[in-house]
């Protein structure tokens, strides 16, 4: 049986255009995705203003991607238990509240960093 796995450039190539498609996805059906990357567009560009070490400028900026990093896989996981079923079940339920968790532990992480290199 022949090997169709797809290796070196194609490859790249392809994970590429998945990963334009799931960015594209997110930003036409999901609000609080393009919600947040407004949000992450003004902090990471006020980031440069602020008289800050490379280091803190580092955390700002990563703090900041890490929201929406954490915002598309919430979305994955919703998008999945809606494939699977639309009626209510109490681990699809559980699965999309722990995802939704991680987004607002994710912001109160950004908003810590924020807060401890800016104003403190």
């Amino acid at each position: 049986m022949p090997d169709k796995a797809v290796h070196g450039l194609k490859r790249i190539r392809n994970a590429l255009g998945y990963s334009y498609k799931g960015l594209k996805a997110a930003f036409k059906n999901e609000a609080a995705f393009r919600e947040e990357l407004l949000l992450a567009i003004v902090f990471i560009s006020s980031s440069f203003y602020f008289e800050v070490t490379d280091v803190e400028r580092v955390l700002l900026v990563t703090s900041v991607l890490l929201v929406l990093v954490v915002e598309l896989i919430n979305s994955a996981i919703e998008a999945v238990v809606d494939r699977v079923g639309e009626e209510h079940h109490e681990l699809s339920g559980r699965a999309k509240d722990m995802g939704s968790a991680a987004v607002f532990i994710t912001i109160l992480l950004a908003i810590y960093v924020w807060v401890e290199i800016i104003i403190i």
